[in-house]
């Protein structure tokens, strides 16, 4: 950054002690850490709530109960469809209201009707969502033609033994014994390799969150260091 004003100055360095605050941990608990921590905990939840505000419970609700009312009664309007369609958008509002009995001990079953009423609709929408992309895509995708190159065939024919190996190692209905018991010690190995990979790829991108956080450092440091020289 050339030629930095005291503004960013101040911001890259309130950045940068909240950066080391957080790295101070690595030596012990220590106010620093704790400072920072209640700092990010408390910004998300405000960041959160506003945002929900925005966009569920003004856009969702607020906005949809304010338009149809307003239409009921405009010259022209269908004051009976217009109130049907204001109930749809009070009723969701009405059962998140109820959610807040939790508080009160004495009508706390009230927010057992929307909790249930919630539950029961994330099952039915997730249900045939994960079915779909963790059963049905997963079968497809090893449903592949065995074509191509040797080394093509080879790789198909890794993901399928690999598949195949791996549901028999969770195959119970069966003692792990001859073809069964083979296909499920490989099944073990190709397991091992999938969280290995899935571990690695987690730890790598950790890595270049750590490498990202020690160039801003370095860059704050340069710009501390060119705003006291100038």
């Amino acid at each position: 950054m050339e030629n930095p004003d005291i503004g960013a100055v101040l911001w890259y360095t309130l950045a940068a002690f909240l950066t080391l605050s957080i790295f101070s941990f690595l030596y012990k608990d220590n106010p620093f850490y704790r400072l920072a921590e209640h700092l990010i905990v408390g910004i998300s939840a405000g960041y959160w709530i506003a945002i929900l505000y925005h966009t569920s419970l003004n856009d969702l609700w607020l906005e949809p109960i304010a338009v149809n009312f307003s239409a009921m009664f405009a010259p022209g309007g269908s004051a009976l469809g217009e109130f049907g369609m204001a109930l749809t958008s009070i009723v969701p509002g009405l059962l998140g209201l109820m959610m807040f009995s939790r508080f009160f001990s004495k009508i706390s079953w009230l927010s057992r009707w929307p909790i249930a009423f919630y539950l029961a609709i994330t099952a039915g929408v997730a249900l045939p969502l994960y079915l779909q992309s963790f059963t049905v895509r997963q079968m497809q995708a090893c449903m592949i033609g065995l074509g191509g190159s040797p080394w093509e065939i080879i790789a198909d024919l890794i993901i399928v033994l690999g598949t195949i190996s791996g549901l028999a190692y969770f195959y119970f209905s069966m003692e792990h014994k001859g073809m069964i018991g083979g296909m499920a010690k490989f099944g073990i190995w190709i397991l091992m390799l999938g969280f290995g990979s899935t571990f690695g790829y987690t730890v790598m991108s950790r890595i270049s969150l750590l490498i990202g956080r020690f160039n801003f450092l370095i860059e704050w440091y340069n710009i501390v260091a060119g705003y006291l020289k100038a």
